[in-house]
């Protein structure tokens, strides 16, 4: 598997990506949703004036979505903010919480973008080819591209669209409340991200995933 380095310049970021994004899968080589197991979220939290990035990794059962295990990592931002750009900013402390958790994730969820990204190749993508984990990601708005309003059901979806291609869906989670952004990132499709995110809802807009991960994340920066 590839390792990890932060970039000395934008154009030397742009290059990884484009060089790593050739080591993509789009399969369905990754669980299923409900399959016995561990999912977990990942999610980061900045503190910009003194340049701190929390990560926060938590770890539920893929079945009962109960917490089983939950780990944090606080660092440096390494990386100035360019949008496209961001996963450089988040890696380093995302991969530090994931290697504190006890066992391997069966999935990772980010909290942002897998495919749906200009190079098709957000933080999902690039987590999942530097772990070699399925991951996917769920985002709270659309980035850069275009879609139809899905119906306000639960299940509903419209294509997220880069021109003609399909990049990711508007997907609603709850009946009466607006979609998340699901793009699948590594060893998942589409149809399973959309699937394991609607799995992953219990009651609110977001997956618990998201939810326990942009939680834990927030109270680890207060304590730094």
């Amino acid at each position: 598997l590839p390792a990890h380095t932060t970039p000395a310049t934008e154009d030397e970021a742009v290059a990884v990506q484009l060089r790593l994004r050739e080591r993509t899968v789009l399969d369905a080589s990754g669980p299923a949703p409900g399959d016995p197991g561990t999912v977990v979220g990942v999610d980061v939290a900045y503190d910009d004036a003194r340049g701190v990035v929390a990560a926060a990794a938590v770890a539920l059962d893929a079945v009962t979505l109960t917490v089983v295990e939950e780990a944090t990592a606080v660092g440096p931002v390494a990386f100035p903010y360019v949008p496209g750009l961001l996963a450089f900013r988040e890696l380093p402390a995302v991969l530090a919480a994931l290697d504190r958790l006890s066992a391997a994730p069966g999935l990772v969820v980010c909290d942002g973008y897998g495919i749906a990204h200009p190079r098709r190749f957000g933080l999902a993508s690039h987590l999942g080819v530097l772990t070699g984990l399925p991951a996917f990601g769920v985002a709270k708005n659309p980035f850069l591209f275009s879609h139809e309003p899905p119906p306000p059901r639960r299940g509903a979806h419209t294509p997220l669209l880069d021109g003609g291609e399909e990049v990711g869906r508007a997907l609603v989670t709850r009946d009466g409340v607006k979609p998340v952004f699901v793009s699948p990132g590594h060893r998942t499709t589409l149809d399973s991200a959309c699937a394991h995110t609607l799995h992953l809802t219990r009651g609110y807009r977001l997956p618990e995933t998201t939810r326990r991960a942009d939680r834990l994340c927030r109270q680890a920066l207060r304590e730094v």
